[in-house]
C-alpha cells in the first residue's frame, strides 16, 4: 500500500484541503494516510475529520494512522511514498507575534513577514533545524519519498531542503494556479482564463512573462493600459491589488503573489519617511496577525461541524494530489514548482531557488529551462534572493553575523533602519525566540 504522511496535520482545514483532494483522486484513494503533530488536540481533531472525510467521500478505502510526537515521528514517516509538509514552527502565538512586535519597536513595519523581511528571516531560522530532523529522519525511513513543502518562507525552506539534503523536495505554492485568470476577472477582462501564459522567477515573485488568448494575441498590451487606468483612478475601483498593477504600470510585468507580501518585498512602498503610500497604495500592515487572529476565530465556530463529521470535499487547486496522481499513473501533469536553479533561470543564482514551469510523470518533477528573465524582474527577484541565501547560510553557519547580514540586506528592512538598529533588533530577536532557536555564535 502506497503511504502519504502529513506534517503539521494540526492545519485541519489545509489538512482537509490536500487529502480531500488525495480521496477524490481515483489513483490515490486506497493510499496509507499518516498524521503527524506534536499538539496532542489539534492532532486528534484533524485525525476525526479526516477519517469522516474518508467515510463521506472514500467510502473508507484510505487508511487513516495518527503518530503525535518526536518519539513517533519515523514511524510516522517510515515506508512513506510522499511527504506533505504543512508545519509552523513557534505558531502565531508566540512566534508571530514576536516578528512583528519587536520590529515595531524600532519603528519597522510588516504586512505577513512570513516570506521575506526581518519576520521572513527568523521564521526560517526557527524552521531550517525542524526541517533538518525530519530529513535525517527521511533518509532512514524512506529515502525516495517525495517532500511536497507547503511552508513558508517557500524558496528559503526548499532551498535549504535542496542544497544540504539528499531528499527530493518540491515546493508547492498557491498563486501561480490563479495568478492571470484572477487578473484577467479582476480588470474586466475576456477571456477570463488565458489560453496560453508563461511564468517564472521565484516564490511569491513569480512573473506573468507572457499571455495569450485563443488566437494568439498578446494581452499584455491591454493589461498595461487597464492598469494604469486604476492607479490613476483608483478611487472608482474597489481593488488591494495596487501595488502589483504598479508592478505592471513602471516594470512593464504583473506578478504572481499579492499586494500586501509585495509591498514587503521591496525600498518602495512601506517607508515611515513617506506615510502617505501606505494609502495610495492601500498597504494593510499588520495583515498577518489580523488574519490568524479571524482563522482562529473561524476555527473555533466551524470545529465541531469539523470534528463532527459534517464534512465533505470539492477538489482545489493544490497541486499536491495531482503529483502524487501524475507520478503514480504517468498521465503528465504541468505544476509552477520551486526547485533549485540548476541552469534554468540564467540569469538568476545558480544556487537560488526558483519557482519555473515543470513536467510531472512517473521520472518525478521536471522543472523545464527558461533562460533569461527581462533584466528588471531579475533585479527584483536577486534582491529577494540576496536575502534567501544569507538566512540559509545562517541556519546552516549558526553565525549570528549571517543572521545580521541578511537583514542588513533585506531591501525593506534596510531602507528603514541603520546597520546598528538592525543588529539591535535581531539580537532582541534571538533572545526573544531563543527556545526555538539554536545557539547562535
Amino acid at each position: 500500500m502506497s503511504k502519504i504522511t502529513f506534517m503539521g496535520a494540526g492545519s485541519t482545514v489545509f489538512a482537509k484541503n490536500v487529502l480531500g483532494d488525495v480521496m477524490l483522486t481515483p489513483a490515490l484513494q486506497d493510499f496509507e494516510i499518516a498524521l503527524y503533530d506534536i499538539d496532542a488536540e489539534r492532532l486528534e481533531e484533524s485525525y476525526t475529520m479526516i477519517c469522516s472525510l474518508n467515510r463521506n467521500i472514500n467510502e473508507n478505502r484510505a487508511t487513516v494512522t495518527k503518530y503525535l510526537g518526536v518519539e513517533n515521528r519515523k514511524d510516522a514517516l517510515r515506508g512513506a511514498d510522499f511527504v506533505v509538509n504543512a508545519i509552523q514552527v513557534g505558531l502565531y502565538d508566540p512566534c508571530t507575534i514576536t516578528d512583528f512586535e519587536v520590529p515595531k519597536k524600532y519603528g519597522l513595519r510588516q504586512t505577513i513577514a512570513d516570506t521575506l523581511g526581518i519576520g521572513g528571516i527568523f521564521r526560517t531560522l526557527r524552521t531550517i533545524p525542524v526541517l533538518a530532523d525530519f530529513a535525517e529522519d527521511m533518509a532512514q525511513v524512506c529515502p525516495n519519498a517525495y517532500f511536497l513543502n507547503y511552508t513558508n518562507p517557500m524558496a528559503m525552506l526548499s532551498g535549504y531542503m535542496q542544497r544540504y539534503t539528499d531528499i527530493k523536495t518540491v515546493g508547492l505554492c498557491h498563486s501561480v494556479q490563479v495568478c492571470s485568470s484572477r487578473l484577467l476577472k479582476k480588470l474586466g477582462m475576456e477571456p477570463k482564463r488565458p489560453i496560453r501564459e508563461k511564468i517564472a522567477g521565484i516564490n511569491h515573485m513569480g512573473w506573468l512573462l507572457e499571455v495569450y488568448d485563443a488566437k494568439g494575441n498578446d494581452l499584455y498590451p491591454e493589461l498595461r493600459r487597464r492598469a494604469c487606468e486604476i492607479l490613476e483612478h483608483p478611487e472608482n475601483y474597489e481593488t488591494h491589488n495596487l501595488v502589483r498593477l504598479d508592478y505592471l504600470r513602471r516594470f512593464g510585468y504583473y506578478c504572481t503573489e499579492s499586494s500586501e507580501h509585495n509591498a514587503e518585498y521591496n525600498n518602495l512602498y512601506i517607508k515611515s519617511k513617506y506615510p502617505e503610500l501606505i494609502d495610495r497604495y492601500r498597504i494593510p500592515l499588520d495583515e498577518y496577525p489580523r488574519r490568524c487572529i479571524n482563522q482562529i476565530a473561524k476555527w473555533e465556530t466551524d470545529r465541531e461541524k469539523y470534528v463532527q463529521g459534517d464534512v465533505s470535499h470539492t477538489r482545489t487547486h493544490e497541486y499536491a494530489s495531482y503529483i502524487m496522481e501524475a507520478m503514480v499513473t504517468g498521465v503528465p501533469y504541468q505544476i509552477g514548482g520551486n526547485v533549485l536553479n540548476t541552469g534554468l533561470i540564467t540569469n538568476l543564482p545558480h544556487n537560488a531557488c526558483v519557482e519555473v514551469p515543470c513536467l510531472v510523470n512517473r521520472q518525478g518533477v521536471l522543472p523545464t529551462y527558461v533562460g533569461d528573465l527581462p533584466e528588471i524582474c531579475a533585479a527584483m527577484n536577486r534582491t529577494n534572493i540576496n536575502v534567501q541565501l544569507l538566512t540559509i547560510e545562517a541556519a546552516v553557519t549558526k553565525k549570528k553575523e549571517a543572521i545580521y547580514q541578511a537583514a542588513m540586506l533585506d531591501p525593506h528592512t534596510s531602507s528603514e533602519l541603520s546597520i546598528d538598529d538592525i543588529v539591535a533588533m535581531c539580537d532582541d530577536l534571538i533572545e526573544a525566540h531563543k527556545d526555538w532557536l539554536p545557539v547562535y555564535h
